[in-house]
């Protein structure tokens, strides 16, 4: 059987503290976490909270405080480390999400919608690359917040089985963000995962979570409380993927497309 073991971490990001927020997950991963996890998500910009327009609010590109934390968290849990940072990239920022494995190699995405009622174009750059990343044989791919409105840029031409969304996505839009989640596990027939923060940002938005997993059929299997911070276990079945696929083919009726 083919799994994938995943711990989910709903955080209430302090606004700008870098070193609380980094101590805080760690003593959050310490306590609910034992050996067998190989991924650990974390929410958008999960260091700093969602601070754009600050130039300071920004990581190095080759070498930070937030990157070596990640690199030696990795190695301490022995799994894949995952979480989007801001990151300094020519004359602006990027809003990158990070994976960082045990053996300290690195990937990446870079967020490729940004959100226009926050601006987040005035200071960062879009990213240009759909990427998929493997771990264990389950190939994922790595959206940000904005991005899962978006369903071109989701589209599943048969090249992943999970679809991770990290997010500081607000309490007034919560009920799209849980419909959204379904409807691309359900489009894409893979399995999803939203994670999401909680608590009120330094621009008094609140957030209400909705971290959880959803299979391809769009079925919750695995779910954060609201309004509370919580490291979520998950456990993904790619067999049981397959063997849905294979009884309900609806992707070989999909429309051809590239994105230009």
């Amino acid at each position: 059987m083919q799994t994938l073991n995943i711990a989910a971490v709903q955080l209430d990001i302090k606004w700008l503290d870098k070193t609380r927020n980094l101590s805080h997950i760690d003593d959050l991963i310490r306590t609910e976490i034992n050996t067998n996890i190989d991924l650990i998500l974390l929410p958008e910009t999960f260091s700093t909270g969602f601070c754009i327009n600050k130039p300071d609010v920004e990581e190095v590109e080759e070498s930070s405080q937030v990157l070596d934390w990640l690199k030696e968290s990795a190695k301490k849990y022995n799994a894949v480390m995952a979480g989007s940072v801001l990151v300094k990239y020519a004359q602006k920022k990027v809003n990158r999400f990070y994976w960082v494995f045990p053996s300290g190699r690195v990937e990446f995405y870079d967020k490729r919608h940004l959100f226009r009622l926050g601006n987040e174009g005035d200071y960062v750059l879009q990213g240009n690359e759909r990427k998929v990343i493997t771990i264990k044989g389950v190939k994922i791919l790595p959206l940000v917040c904005y991005d899962l409105r978006f369903p071109v840029w989701a589209r599943n031409n048969q090249d992943y089985d999970l679809i991770v969304n990290v997010a500081n996505w607000p309490s007034a839009r919560r009920k799209i963000w849980d419909t959204l989640l379904m409807a691309r596990a359900i489009e894409n027939q893979a399995y999803v995962i939203g994670v999401n923060r909680v608590g009120e940002d330094g621009n008094a938005v609140a957030h209400c979570g909705g971290t959880a997993l959803y299979d391809f059929s769009g079925e919750t299997l695995s779910c954060a409380k609201n309004n509370k911070e919580q490291v979520v276990r998950m456990q993904l079945n790619i067999d049981e993927l397959t063997q849905f696929k294979a009884k309900f083919p609806a992707y070989l009726d999909a429309d051809n497309f590239e994105i230009i």
